[in-house]
């Protein structure tokens, strides 16, 4: 059985880094397959910018998503983009400060996270990604938190480590907490 997870949202702010990290904890910590692609406008920063992983506990045959279980959108135009692609009974993670959802979303879990808030308390918004990521790991149970810290070294600047490391620590936590609270938005089919 396949997962099909979409990244989105501008560049800038560690989207493609964000399928590299949880890729690398997948495959080389939680003994799962994963493949990703990217994508992004020809602009480096401000543009629109995705990037997608299919999981598996087997080999991934076809390494690009179909129909998305999973969407984490931390821009507006991203949201706007892909949020009608999730399945039913999929997820949706939101920025909470930045995205604003317009429509219900039958049949589909939506989270909200401030990850940007949470990610300026810890001193600046560049560790937005790995708040958003650590709120994922807990909400979707799709990958551990174990294994998302290990597949950091490497693909986060070794002078950020720690602070990437709390960074995560910040999204887990409040993920396990508002899923303790059942507090996603789950609209009727």
């Amino acid at each position: 059985m396949n997962t099909e997870i979409r990244f989105s949202g501008f560049g800038g702010q560690g989207i493609i880094r964000c399928a590299l990290i949880t890729g690398k904890a997948l495959s080389l910590y939680d003994d799962k397959f994963a493949t990703m692609t990217q994508a992004f406008g020809p602009e480096a920063r401000g543009s629109a910018c995705s990037a997608q992983l299919v999981v598996s506990d087997e080999k991934v045959l076809y390494p690009y998503i179909t129909a998305p279980a999973v969407l984490m959108a931390l821009s507006q135009e991203a949201y706007e983009k892909y949020h009608g692609e999730v399945i039913e009974g999929g997820t949706l993670i939101v920025d909470a400060d930045l995205v604003k959802t317009r429509e219900e979303h039958p049949g589909r879990t939506l989270w909200k996270v401030p990850a940007t808030r949470f990610a300026e308390e810890l001193g600046n918004r560049m560790f937005t990604n790995l708040v958003a990521l650590g709120f994922f790991a807990a909400v979707t149970g799709v990958v551990s938190d174990a294994a998302m810290k290990q597949a950091l070294p490497g693909l986060v600047p070794d002078r950020f480590l720690k602070i990437n490391i709390k960074a995560f620590e910040k999204g887990y936590m409040h993920g396990l907490e508002v899923t303790k609270l059942d507090t996603a938005e789950v609209p009727a089919a």
